[in-house]
């Protein structure tokens, strides 16, 4: 029989001699076989120390995580205070003992100390997160357009098309993309650093830099309202071109730049296919289509994960497009794994809302996790239930709940972290 050692984890910031090996245990984790002190050398100059936390065994680091303060656009408009989570690790040799439970305490409270409502994060496995009220609040998609034969029906959009040098298109996308996600449910503000490396301007140690292109669309008054950044993936079959151009992101702010931007990309010459990832889950391409099945969706699933630290906050900041009053009991879990209960009297209506701790009767006892992916209206409340179960304590509150948290348009993050 094998030895078993009590481990005394501790969670503790770590210094910035220590951010080599805190690279060391992220590429282990994830499989990375990266220069750990390249990767330290750039994230030193941008990650505030403050908000990253490491695992520690006995001297020895054995788990990551790391924060950042962001704005996420609600239903409505409003922008709530937000921690984005990133670079979470645990080495294979400490798992289940802890360690992310305690390193996601820190960080939660961290957050409720600066005033951030909520947490994001991509998940990189489905079953991680769930316990700490995360859940699936974003769906994106991949697509592929074959532009073959593609037709673009209806009258020339208006507008123009400009290809600008990647140095000049800084400051421009910048602001265009800063209105956007004022705009758009579900996008969040971005580090100022990461604008640089999208254009490819400042090289990143663990993906290979962007070496492509950047077209501006501006309204018939010169105003840019959307742009698209792309670049080439070559190929030539039969003596032929077969290039696709890999769509690495489009904003567009208005239907025309939307068209006009796809239009121009669809018809670059020597491309016989457009891939885009990390598109709408309502994405509509296809129709501005004389033959929508040019458009196939390669791949769908989950994008960003939401959960609520302060959910009267949050269930007050957003609006509703219609009007309902329910009490939403959250069941989550302690840092023991015991359950734990909080209850919220929400009045909602689309003039506004407000939400309370209370301790009246609930209509409803759901996990903390379903109203973490059914906040930003994108995803059905009745179905985010479904895995850990809902108690319905009044006839009828569960579809009332559903519909009123439910939004017309479809969140949408175009930005990973």
């Amino acid at each position: 029989m094998g030895i078993v050692r009590e481990v005394s984890i501790q969670t503790r910031h770590p210094t910035v001699d220590e951010l080599p090996a805190v690279m060391r245990v992220m590429n282990a984790a994830f499989l990375e076989t990266q220069d750990a002190d390249l990767q330290a050398a750039f994230v030193a100059d941008y990650w505030d120390l403050d908000r990253v936390w490491t695992a520690d065994d006995d001297g020895r680091l054995v788990g990551t995580f790391r924060t950042w303060g962001t704005e996420l656009t609600v239903p409505g408009g409003a922008q709530l205070p937000a921690s984005a989570i990133s670079a979470v690790t645990v080495q294979p040799t400490h798992r289940r003992r802890g360690v992310l439970t305690g390193m996601m305490r820190a960080a939660q409270a961290a957050a409720r100390d600066a005033g951030e409502a909520c947490m994001l994060l991509y998940a990189s496995e489905w079953p991680i997160y769930g316990r700490y009220g995360f859940g699936p609040a974003v769906e994106t998609t991949e697509i592929v357009l074959d532009t073959r034969g593609v037709s673009f029906p209806g009258v020339t959009p208006p507008g123009s098309i400009e290809l600008i040098e990647r140095a000049a298109a800084e400051p421009i996308v910048r602001e265009v993309f800063d209105a956007h996600r004022r705009e758009q449910v579900g996008a969040i503000r971005r580090l100022d650093r990461r604008w640089r490396v999208d254009l490819g301007l400042k090289d990143i140690p663990w993906q290979p830099p962007f070496r492509g292109w950047v077209a501006l669309h501006r309204d018939p008054d010169g105003v840019v309202d959307g742009f698209a950044r792309y670049h080439p993936e070559a190929r030539w079959t039969d003596r032929r071109p077969d290039n696709t151009l890999i769509v690495d992101e489009l904003i567009a702010r208005s239907p025309a730049a939307y068209a006009g931007l796809w239009r121009f990309l669809a018809e670059v010459d020597l491309v016989t296919s457009l891939r885009a990832s990390f598109r709408r889950a309502d994405e509509p391409l296809k129709w501005l289509l004389a033959d929508a099945r040019h458009v196939r969706e390669t791949e769908r699933g989950e994008g960003l994960w939401c959960s609520l630290l302060d959910v009267p906050r949050a269930l007050a900041a957003r609006r509703y497009e219609r009007a309902g009053s329910l009490v939403i009991e959250l069941v989550g879990r302690s840092d023991e794994g015991r359950p734990t209960r909080a209850r919220v009297a929400l009045d909602a209506s689309p003039d506004g809302a407000t939400a309370r701790e209370t301790d009246a009767s609930p209509d409803l006892t759901i996990a903390a996790s379903a109203l973490g992916a059914a906040y930003l209206g994108g995803t059905p409340l009745r179905l985010a239930v479904l895995a850990a179960g809902v108690d319905e304590h009044r006839e009828g509150a569960l579809a009332e709940a559903d519909a009123l948290f439910r939004t017309l348009d479809q969140p949408w993050c175009t930005t990973f972290f």
